[in-house]
């Protein structure tokens, strides 16, 4: 029988707390009355769905521990919405958040830019999301950890900031694929209120967190830098390899409808090192190399 899954707070940084955040992230794909009963009997966590227009997160508690577990793109080959977000609107959508989110927002400082797409999902799901794991905390302080695949995963982050400017300490942020949020003053306004609790895993293969896509141009959007690696095979480095380089060909950092195209199908095209399944699969290896008795560097490069 394989040992269960479980969150060890006393080792930051250690895979195998990425593996049950991995397989959270994965349940979160699980309609309501199944992933209620999968939560359950997985991961011991007692879990329940917020919903809001397009945007899905399961929180979860056990006597350990709170999870929240943001869904990403439900088929990514087929959304429109994803391409519109990550390659079409992309420069469009870097601005400064106005409003109550954008008060939340300030303090990363005057020249902290934020996908416009992923801040208004967020601010959908907000109040219902705050409540719930409000309630958790108040019933009992456990550690917050805060995950998420694919969009899943950049809402994982802002969702995260948005939790500690309300009081309410977030222990590790820790994401599979996650696409980039901002440019580099809002980046490095992450590092800072995160350090040493973002864990952004990065399958190699997977040309997702490559974008928006203006990144690979005039660098209009910026990773927070600390990553951990899932290495990909020396075909697939070439495949993210010619990506790069369609896009490098737009003029002034915007990609026009043909430059846009070939960008989308060189995603479409290593699609499934994108999917939560590969991630699992790479992190499960990752943690077979992990020492068993001490706390595990995960090859976090910076």
């Amino acid at each position: 029988m394989p040992s269960p899954l479980v969150l060890d707070p006393t080792k930051p940084g250690d895979p195998r707390n990425a593996l049950f955040l991995a397989e959270a992230c994965s349940l979160a794909y699980f309609d309501e009355a199944e992933a209620a009963s999968a939560f359950r009997d997985e991961l011991g966590l007692e879990a329940r769905l917020i919903s809001a227009d397009n945007t899905q997160v399961y929180v979860g508690q056990n006597d350990g521990a709170i999870v929240v577990a943001f869904r990403g793109s439900q088929a990514p080959t087929t959304l429109d919405g994803l391409k519109d977000w990550l390659l079409t609107n992309a420069n469009n959508y870097l601005i400064i958040p106005e409003g109550r989110i954008g008060t939340d927002f300030a303090a990363a400082g005057v020249g902290a830019r934020f996908h416009r797409g992923f801040m208004g999902a967020l601010a959908e799901i907000w109040d219902p999301l705050l409540a719930a794991v409000q309630g958790a905390v108040d019933a009992k302080e456990r550690p917050l950890w805060v995950t998420g695949h694919s969009l899943g995963g950049a809402l994982a982050l802002m969702a995260a900031w948005r939790l500690e400017r309300s009081f309410l300490s977030v222990h590790e942020v820790v994401t599979f694929g996650a696409p980039m949020i901002g440019n580099p003053a809002a980046s490095k306004a992450f590092e800072d209120q995160f350090a040493g609790r973002i864990f952004r895993y990065v399958n190699l293969e997977d040309p997702v967190p490559l974008l928006p896509s203006v990144s690979l141009i005039a660098n209009a959007y910026s990773h927070c830098q600390t990553e951990v690696e899932l290495k990909a095979m020396a075909a697939a480095a070439a495949a993210i390899e010619t990506l790069k380089q369609s896009a490098g060909s737009a003029v002034d950092g915007l990609l026009q409808a043909t430059q846009v195209d070939r960008v989308w199908e060189a995603v479409v095209g290593r699609i499934s090192a994108h999917m939560i399944g590969h991630y699992q699969e790479r992190v499960k290896a990752k943690c077979g190399d992990a020492p068993a008795d001490e706390s595990a560097n995960p090859g976090v490069r910076t």
